[in-house]
């Protein structure tokens, strides 16, 4: 089969997976292509509530760029720079989805898919689970828009490590350096993650877009301006607040519909 990015639907859970058979889910250039496309056409989809991230089976989210085809597509500075061009675009579209994401991750998550992890809000790995970036092995920089989100999930000094050693770090390293937000043994990786986003799901859809909105802007040191702190109080004209309100006096599990 050849490698594709693939959707599945459950319920309002949108399930995102990186799938190369054979080849623990590397990344190819028309996969970061569909795994953009993929991203910005559930963005625009006001059903979807959550996106879970993952790669196809249980050995791999992503083991890094597909390197076999790099001959032919990344092995110039042109090259480079339209292959660039397509992995920010993916990586932006993970970015700027409204609805929160999700990545679980199971076994190795190196190079481009730690990079792709580390944009998503949540990471939930396996005990097993490996992560890294060892490019300099290939004699390769990790551009500036792959290792921003490294950066401001772990840190420089993090990120450092990873890239000037080559380390692959296993779960319990990564989770004390905040490369991943939980790690539960690897057969409860897919249970745990679909339970996160179903309870996710559970709660008020516009609250949620708009949490991960704010947290993105914050992380990044952009103050709000007026006109952005008016609208954190716009949450008490919509129907679901009366929701929330009505079924948290009346005890009663709230049905929200994102109005």
């Amino acid at each position: 089969m050849k490698p594709t990015v693939l959707i599945e639907r459950q319920d309002a859970i949108a399930i995102v997976t990186l799938s190369h058979p054979g080849k623990m889910n590397a990344l190819t250039l028309s996969m970061w292509q569909d795994l953009g496309d993929v991203m910005t056409e559930l963005s625009a989809d006001l059903s979807v509530r959550c996106v879970v991230l993952r790669g196809a089976g249980e050995q791999a989210f992503a083991a890094g760029a597909d390197v076999g085809e790099f001959p032919g597509v990344r092995a110039n500075q042109a090259q480079a720079r339209h292959y660039a061009e397509i992995t920010s675009a993916a990586m932006r579209a993970v970015v700027e989805c409204p609805h929160p994401v999700i990545a679980m991750i199971h076994g190795v998550c190196v190079g481009g898919g730690l990079e792709i992890a580390a944009l998503c809000d949540l990471r939930i790995c396996g005990t097993s689970s490996r992560f890294g970036a060892p490019v300099g092995k290939l004699g390769l920089v990790m551009s500036y828009d792959e290792m921003a989100g490294l950066v401001a999930l772990a840190g420089r000094s993090t990120t450092l490590e990873i890239l000037l050693e080559g380390r692959i770090l296993d779960a319990n390293d990564a989770y004390v350096k905040n490369l991943v937000t939980r790690v539960v043994p690897d057969a409860e990786v897919e249970s745990e993650t679909l339970a996160t986003a179903k309870r996710i799901t559970n709660g008020a859809p516009l609250v949620a877009r708009w949490h991960r909105q704010a947290a993105r802007q914050l992380e990044a040191g952009i103050a709000p301006t007026v006109e952005q702190i008016d609208s954190s109080y716009s949450c008490y004209d919509t129907d679901d607040f009366q929701i929330g309100l009505n079924a948290f006096i009346a005890k009663a599990k709230p049905q929200f519909e994102g109005k």
